[in-house]
């Protein structure tokens, strides 16, 4: 029973938590996409309708959110033994790549009807789904972001000797989201290309390293890190937003 009432916490503070940042820091997300679009940023769509897409990505955003926390504070509950251990890090690893993995489940879908919608404005969210036929990459960047998340955290809480409040816990998230959305930023670049391929080209097979092998070649180093600023801002103010909602969220629920 127990068990059972911290998992709907869980789905409940995470779904809560994917809203609020989905549709706050949407146009940023929109901007960054079409910064990496093969289109190039104007013919993407520019400055216009930064909210296309904005249908698929609520639809997504509370299951997915809500299947990536159960996921990780159920991993976490497992390995109870080992969180105040060298092993922490490990810990927060396997629980973030395994909530990852299920919470693409349902990401993958809606995120490339979204990115498709952003990058092409005269289409609509239900024309496009109904022509993506088939699932495509999704990148665990939250590998980098949680065992950062939950390093800073513990850090401030020894230093205060106390628990932190959501506002801390939101800028820890802040600072680890920003770190991890700059060095992963390449990988985000390929997903793009891969996820904006027309299918049946050598882009649409999904070969991640041949895909940063030909941005690499035709748009050098500036390339793969093409969308960063806009990147790292969004995703450290997502960071700020996601995980201070989920904590304040969480500790009202408990």
């Amino acid at each position: 029973m127990f068990f059972s009432s911290h998992i709907k916490q869980d789905r409940k503070a995470g779904g809560c938590a994917g809203m609020c940042v989905d549709l706050t820091l949407f146009p940023l997300d929109t901007i960054k996409t079409r910064l990496q679009s093969q289109q190039g940023f104007y013919k993407a769509g520019g400055f216009r309708g930064v909210y296309a897409g904005v249908p698929s990505a609520a639809i997504g955003s509370f299951p997915n959110a809500a299947a990536f926390f159960v996921t990780y504070e159920s991993t976490k509950s497992l390995f109870t033994g080992y969180s105040a251990t060298n092993l922490a890090p490990i810990t927060h690893m396997l629980a973030a790549s395994l909530g990852e993995i299920v919470a693409c489940l349902i990401r993958v879908p809606t995120e490339v009807v979204k990115q498709r919608t952003q990058a092409n404005p005269s289409l609509n969210t239900y024309r496009v789904l109904l022509n993506t036929l088939q699932e495509e990459v999704c990148i665990p960047f939250s590998l980098v972001q949680f065992p950062l998340w939950e390093y800073l955290k513990a850090v401030w809480w020894r230093r205060q000797g106390g628990r932190l409040d959501s506002w801390q816990a939101a800028v820890c998230g802040a600072l680890a989201g920003g770190v991890a959305a700059f060095v992963t930023t390449p990988l985000d670049v390929a997903k793009t290309w891969i996820m904006l391929a027309e299918a049946g080209t050598s882009t649409a097979s999904g070969n991640i390293p041949k895909v940063l092998y030909e941005v690499w070649r035709s748009r050098g180093i500036p390339g793969l890190f093409a969308g960063s600023i806009p990147r790292v801002t969004f995703i450290s103010m997502g960071g700020f937003i996601f995980l201070g909602a989920y904590e304040k969220v969480r500790r009202t629920l408990l």
